[in-house]
């Protein structure tokens, strides 16, 4: 399907390729440095550039285990980090660091370390680190955004997305109480998988189910993405990539290409480049579920040639 000429929509359910049944390491388990070596490389899947945001690192709620399998089983030439990876709201009201944090945080330096370009766009709980915008520690350069472009000349801007969101930046106390909200709805679906998984079920989100069901909230999400969307044709961009409402998402709004690249908290999602250019929402929930192939929903895009970034 052709969009006002700039793109071709195209949408797919195929697997990029098999690969070794999906552990991820126990909540205890403390992240070798060297751990990656251990998965063959042929397990390992390889894109061009990956994006992960709203991770939230120091809250329960966190799915630390299944992002540190994700890591080790990833390799890509560039890394973003895009938005909300620390958070620090939850931080100061209550500490809560387990090992499996620090040993993502690790893997994201070592990565860095062993040559990916690691990009890091702060979010709006993680605001503390905007003020580091324009260094570079460990590796890592921290960037109030980014322009990434695609194998395909797709130029991206790379946003955490706060700063389009009214409640965040016009009632900051309304966004704390519905933090406060969500991390109950949070605990409630912990215990809720648990008992699924204990019957044998699958994972499933009880706050994504929510608020894809709420009239308000996808009006909510439906404006949030409208917004982005006008924000990069604005300023020439073809796209936009961006996370904070934690809610996966590839899709052509008019004539930019928009992409969220949801959570590490409910959905477990990232968003990934292939060689080619392609872009896809990859669930790693449903990947460990199916216990062999994965699941992407691809949606290549086509620009004027452009230098990569």
């Amino acid at each position: 399907m052709r969009v006002d000429g700039r793109a071709t929509v195209r949408f797919a359910m195929t697997p990029p390729r098999d690969f070794a049944p999906l552990r991820f390491p126990a909540q205890g388990t403390r992240e070798n440095d060297d751990s990656a070596d251990d998965v063959r490389a042929a397990d390992v899947l390889r894109f061009r550039a990956i994006f992960i945001s709203d991770t939230h690192l120091g809250t329960p709620g966190c799915q630390a285990g299944a992002l540190l399998d994700f890591l080790r089983r990833t390799e890509s030439d560039y890394l973003y980090l895009v938005g909300d990876i620390i958070d620090g709201w939850q931080l100061k009201r209550r500490w809560y660091w387990h090992q499996s944090h620090n040993d993502v945080v690790q893997k994201v330096l070592r990565k860095a370390r062993k040559g990916t370009r690691v990009v890091y766009v702060p979010g709006n709980h993680d605001e503390a680190a905007r003020h580091y915008v324009g260094v570079d520690f460990g590796g890592i350069a921290i960037r109030d955004e980014s322009l990434h472009v695609t194998g395909a000349g797709v130029r991206l801007l790379v946003t955490h997305g706060d700063r389009f969101d009214a409640v965040v930046t016009c009632a900051k106390w309304l966004a704390l109480l519905g933090d406060r909200l969500y991390t109950l709805t949070l605990k409630l679906n912990q215990h809720f998988n648990a008992l699924r998984a204990r019957m044998g079920l699958p994972y499933w989100s009880l706050s994504r189910f929510l608020k894809l069901r709420v009239k308000n909230a996808v009006a909510y999400i439906g404006a949030f993405e409208d917004a982005l969307a006008r924000e990069a044709r604005t300023r020439g961009f073809d796209g936009v990539v961006c996370g904070h409402i934690h809610h996966a998402e590839v899709r052509m709004i008019d004539d930019v290409l928009y992409c969220n690249s949801g959570d590490w908290v409910e959905s477990m999602t990232a968003l990934v480049e292939a060689d080619d250019g392609a872009l896809s929402v990859l669930r790693w929930h449903e990947a460990s579920a199916r216990n062999a192939t994965l699941r992407t929903a691809a949606i290549p895009a086509s620009a004027p040639a452009a230098a990569t970034a």
